[in-house]
């Protein structure tokens, strides 16, 4: 499973749950919020100013150790 920046957060979220946690750790405590489920990631990044291509590498490094 990999993700993208244009993957929207109510995606990633039915996903894998867990997800969350990354998010919220990154600095998106509005994960939530119903609005946030039709953002992409790389549009929730642009608003709470975190690099995308982090967070973006950070959730598939979830995903590859959890699918190990």
């Amino acid at each position: 499973m990999q993700i993208t920046k244009d993957t929207l957060i109510g995606e990633l979220l039915r996903m894998d749950i867990n997800t969350a946690e990354l998010l919220m750790g990154a600095g998106m405590h509005c994960v939530g919020c119903p609005s946030s489920q039709g953002e992409s990631l790389e549009e929730a990044c642009m608003v709470h100013g975190i690099s995308c291509d982090k967070l973006v590498a950070v959730i598939n490094e979830y995903f590859e150790k959890k699918n190990a």
